[in-house]
């Protein structure tokens, strides 16, 4: 009896440690690609998660897990990161194959950067907790990918593999193509089937599931598909759980989505049949290459939130997936704050001053639809006292944030447009409340607030020959330079002149 309780003990201490790798592998499917900014995917590793690198000097730190197994030492990224800016340069592969994901390179469809090459996301775009522990996830923005083009052990031709990616179900566009998997290796389209992996969005240029989205879907190149039909399965449903588990698996002749709640209960299955009725998948025809957040040919339109995700080599069981669901539900995943520094509060009007040397007496104000910088006092009059004043609102596009309504111009918010800042009348879509919301943080020169976009955390409210755009921390653009960045992005803010 007590052999058979010891028994029954160690197996239940075996599942509650083991991590999704260990529990693919039980399974017969090994992970082939491990990635996660948030913890360790196998029950004994203790390696480096990712790589951070900050703006003030270029310098690099990898962080790792608090203890083998463990959630991600955020602490020690906020520490580094302290008064600057920092990226993610890598995230590292946990499998020992050495399949890290880095900066994507130039494709068919070329990248941002003056080089085409993609944009890294900010360390600090998407805080979370597991189990009550801070972490960070990998916030994409159009324009930021990720991706390894020699990959090994990946499967290649129709050999079968199985993928899952943690996800944030409210981040999300019909841009093409927030994926997680496997693509070309030449960064081109080099033909229908030549991929199969994860998507998510709202993207119905091709197929799509039922109601408006977002859908989980696979990519498999030339094709976004929900079944298969090539344009519809409505039994693919809209998901729009804070955080989702997205699984996409193909082997020859059939393939499956399945998807959840991360946060609790179970997976369902949308699609488990034939390939699609379409020439050129089956059989498939995968490269083996890793990519995140772009397409295959690295179209980057797309917008998106990665929290951990793995490639198996194999077809991984049903049951082999409703084993690691209930290992990520298990990580508690959960949100935590946005913002940071000086609190603001909802109904109040402020203005915001700036705090670098040459402009202290200068307050964020707008002519017409321009966000400017102008010399305001209380003497001035009523109309650029109105002009200088902002009314803080819960944000448009994420509660968890601020947008500022233009106390002139009701009705009318700060949004970025092509990085610029503009005041524009509300006109109730996505793509504005999300231009529209801010996350204030600590000023980055200790004072005051530095007012963060949302959609794109790698860039901040910036006043550059007193005209403000979201500006990242050296980059492309001339407002983008590196020199008294931090100065340039803080602001003091007081109660509003009008």
């Amino acid at each position: 009896m007590r052999s058979l309780l010891a028994f029954v003990l160690l197996s239940i201490s075996s599942l509650v440690l083991a991590g999704p790798c260990d529990i693919y592998a039980s399974g017969g499917t090994p992970c082939v690609a491990a990635h996660s900014t948030t913890r360790a995917l196998f029950n004994n590793f203790n390696g480096a998660l990712y790589q951070v690198q900050r703006g003030s000097d270029g310098a690099t730190t990898n962080i790792s897990p608090l203890s083998a197994g463990g959630v991600a030492n955020a602490a020690a990224q906020d520490s580094f990161c302290a008064n600057t800016t920092c990226l993610i340069t890598t995230i590292f592969d946990q499998t020992g194959r050495g399949n890290h994901l880095t900066q994507a390179p130039p494709g068919g469809f070329r990248g941002p950067e003056a080089n085409g090459f993609d944009n890294l996301a900010s360390a600090t775009g998407a805080p979370v907790t597991l189990n009550g522990q801070k972490a960070y996830g990998v916030f994409i923005s159009p324009g930021t990918g990720y991706r390894n083009n020699r990959a090994s052990g990946t499967a290649t031709g129709d050999q079968p593999q199985g993928m899952y990616a943690v996800l944030d179900g409210t981040h999300f566009n019909g841009g093409c193509c927030f994926d997680y998997g496997n693509a070309e290796t030449s960064s081109t389209d080099t033909g229908n089937g030549h991929m199969e992996a994860i998507y998510f969005g709202t993207e119905t240029t091709w197929g799509t599931g039922s109601g408006n989205g977002p859908w989980i879907m696979a990519d498999l190149e030339n094709g976004l598909f929900s079944g298969v039909n090539v344009k519809l399965n409505s039994a693919d449903q809209t998901i729009t759980d804070r955080f989702i588990t997205a699984v996409v698996k193909g082997q020859p002749g059939n393939w499956a989505i399945r998807g959840g709640n991360a946060a609790s209960g179970s997976l369902s299955t949308f699609f488990n049949g034939a390939r699609p009725n379409a020439s050129g998948y089956n059989p498939m025809s995968k490269e083996g290459a890793i990519i995140l957040g772009i397409g295959g040919d690295n179209s980057n339109g797309a917008q998106g939130t990665f929290y951990e995700g793995v490639m198996t080599s194999g077809f991984p069981s049903d049951a082999t997936e409703n084993s690691v669901q209930a290992n990520i539900v298990a990580a508690k995943y959960a949100t935590t704050s946005l913002v940071s520094g000086p609190a603001f509060t909802v109904g109040s009007t402020v203005s915001f001053r700036a705090t670098t040397a040459c402009c202290t007496t200068r307050f964020i104000a707008h002519t017409d639809a321009t966000v400017n910088t102008q010399v305001v006092t209380s003497s001035d009059t009523t109309a650029l006292k109105q002009q200088a004043s902002w009314t803080v609102r819960t944000g448009l596009g994420n509660s968890g944030c601020f947008s500022f309504e233009s106390r002139d111009t009701p009705g009318s918010f700060i949004r970025h447009s092509n990085f610029n800042l503009l005041v524009n009348a509300n006109d109730g879509s996505k793509l504005f409340a999300e231009d529209a919301t801010f996350c204030p943080r600590a000023g980055l020169n200790g004072q005051g607030n530095t007012i963060t976009s949302w959609s794109f955390p790698t860039r901040s409210w910036r006043h550059f020959n007193n005209v403000l755009s979201i500006a990242s921390n050296g980059g492309v653009h001339t407002f983008d330079a590196a020199a008294s960045y931090n100065d340039d992005v803080s602001f003091v803010v007081t109660p509003g002149f009008a």
